[in-house]
């Protein structure tokens, strides 16, 4: 069989605040910087998902990527576009929003969603010079 890896590529805006409740606020201010304002700060997020796998002999597809698309959009997008991540998603009320934490959630509810049949990596763009990779 034949292996392969599709890419989709999407974009949010978020805003967010790096802050650990446990320090005090001259700790935050060391550790995150201008991140931990109190006002929050936002990105515009690029999130590339790479499925990897076997090619369907019957299709030639890995997957068809309109359902990616739309399992990308329902479930990531949707959720979080034009949201600040500490105040209005569940996933990140007691998570710190670091550009780590938010590839993690992502992988693990787009991992939820799909064949286990597929191989799933996610990268995640904070700005055009700092991303991170999950799985690596």
């Amino acid at each position: 069989m034949t292996r392969i890896s599709v890419f989709r590529k999407a974009t949010f805006n978020a805003a967010h605040r790096l802050f650990n409740p446990k320090w005090s606020i001259e700790k935050n201010d060391e550790i995150f910087g201008y991140c931990a304002r109190p006002n929050f700060h936002g990105h515009n997020y690029t999130l590339i998902v790479k499925l990897t796998g076997e090619i369907d002999p019957e299709t030639g597809y890995l997957i068809d990527l309109k359902i990616l698309k739309s399992l990308i959009y329902n479930e990531i997008e949707e959720r979080f576009d034009h949201k600040n991540l500490n105040l209005d998603t569940e996933e990140f009320k007691h998570l710190n929003p670091t550009v780590e934490n938010i590839a993690v959630v992502i992988y693990d509810i787009l991992r939820a969603k799909l064949d286990a049949k597929y191989d799933l990596q996610i990268k995640l763009y904070e700005t055009e010079r700092n991303f991170v990779e999950y799985p690596v």
